[in-house]
C-alpha cells in the first residue's frame, strides 16, 4: 500500500519550492518511465503513485487544500494501515473543515446567531413546554437554512476539497481507481461529512450564544 504522504512520494520536504517539486517528478518520471522498464509491474505502480502526487502538490492551490487534510504518513511495517481507518481519519478531516466554515461564518452575524436562537427557543417550548438547548432542533433547523449561508465560492472550495480527499484516497488505495462504483460510494461519504460538519458548525455557533430563560 503506498504511503500517503504525496511529498515522501516525490522525495522532497513539505517546505520544497514549487520548482523543486517539478524538478524531482520530472527526475522520477524518466526514471519509471514504462519504455526504460518494460513489463515492470512495479515500475507500473510506480509512476501511477508519482503522478497522483503531482497532481495533487504539483498545483499550489491543491497542495494548500492538502496540506488542510492530510494527516501524516503511514509508515508500513508489519501490516499496511486498515483502508477503513484511514477512510475514517479523512472522514472526521472533512467534518471539521465544514464545522470550522459554518462556526466562522457565523461569528460575523451575531445579529443572525441571535434570530435563530429566538426561532429555535420557540420551536423548543412548544415542542416539550420548557427552554433548553436541543441538538436535534437545532440541527433541523440547520438543514432548513443551510442554503442562506452557503455561497457558490463555498460551494466551490468544498468540491476542490474533496476532489484532494478523493486523490488521496485513491492513491492509498482505499478504493480502486477503476472501481466507479466503489468511488463514487466514497464520494458520497466524504461528502457527507463535509456536510455534517457544517451542520454541527451552525449548531456550535448558536450553542455559544444559548441562554436558558
Amino acid at each position: 500500500m503506498a504511503h500517503l504522504d504525496y511529498y515522501e512520494t516525490l522525495g522532497v520536504s513539505r517546505d520544497a519550492s514549487d520548482e523543486q517539486i517539478k524538478k524531482a517528478y520530472r527526475k522520477l518520471v524518466l526514471q519509471f518511465h514504462p519504455d526504460r522498464n518494460p513489463n515492470s509491474k512495479e515500475a507500473e505502480a510506480k509512476i501511477r503513485d508519482i503522478n497522483a502526487a503531482y497532481e495533487v502538490i504539483g498545483d499550489p492551490e491543491k497542495r494548500s487544500l492538502y496540506e488542510r487534510l492530510r494527516f501524516g504518513a503511514f509508515e508500513v511495517k508489519e501490516a499496511p494501515p486498515d483502508p477503513a481507518v484511514i477512510l475514517e481519519e479523512m472522514g472526521k478531516k472533512l467534518y471539521e473543515e465544514g464545522r470550522k466554515e459554518l462556526f466562522a461564518l457565523l461569528m460575523k452575524d451575531v445579529k443572525r446567531v441571535k434570530v435563530e436562537l429566538d426561532l429555535i427557543r420557540e420551536r423548543t417550548v412548544a415542542g416539550q413546554g420548557y427552554d433548553t438547548f436541543k441538538d436535534n432542533v437545532v440541527i433541523e433547523r440547520a438543514s432548513q437554512v443551510m442554503h442562506e449561508f452557503v455561497t457558490p465560492e463555498m460551494e466551490g472550495r468544498k468540491k476542490r476539497l474533496l476532489d484532494v480527499a478523493t486523490q488521496m484516497m485513491i492513491s492509498q488505495r482505499v478504493v480502486e481507481r477503476d472501481d466507479e462504483r466503489a468511488v463514487q460510494g466514497m464520494k458520497e461519504r466524504l461528502r457527507d461529512s463535509f456536510h455534517s460538519g457544517r451542520l454541527h458548525g451552525f449548531r456550535d455557533a448558536l450553542e455559544l450564544f444559548y441562554v436558558r430563560r
